[in-house]
Formats: C-alpha cells, structure tokens, sequence
C-alpha cells in the first residue's frame, strides 16, 4: 500500500518541480546567451575611422585621444 497509494498523491507536485526546474534551467540559458551576445555587441561599438579625416602621428602615437 505504501509506494503505490502515495504516487498518485505526489505526482501533481512531482511534475510541478520537474517544470519549474526546467524553467530554471532555461532562464539561465538565456541570460548566458543574452551576456554573451552583449559582449560582442560592446565590441563592434568600437568607431571606425573617418576616411575623410587624415591620420596624423599625433593621433597614432596617443591612444587616449579620441
């Protein structure tokens, strides 16, 4: 009596953790993903060069002039 009667009685919360886990398991999966594709999106930030402007040994030799 002990295994069988108590199945019954446990499933619906059984199935409820099992979803909720993998609800868990999920989310965290997407805000990985979502960290990752923000780093890239951070990297292509980075300017471009001006094709009109020309490139003078000041601006090549001071990396912390924008």
């Amino acid at each position: 009596m002990g295994i069988h009667y108590d199945y019954k009685s446990t499933k619906g919360n059984k199935l409820m953790e099992k979803q909720a886990k993998r609800e868990k398991k999920l989310a965290e999966k997407k805000a990985k993903r979502l960290a990752k594709e923000g780093l890239k999106q951070e990297e292509t930030k980075i300017k471009p060069l001006d094709p009109n402007k020309p490139i003078s040994l000041d601006f090549l030799t001071n990396p912390n002039k924008e």
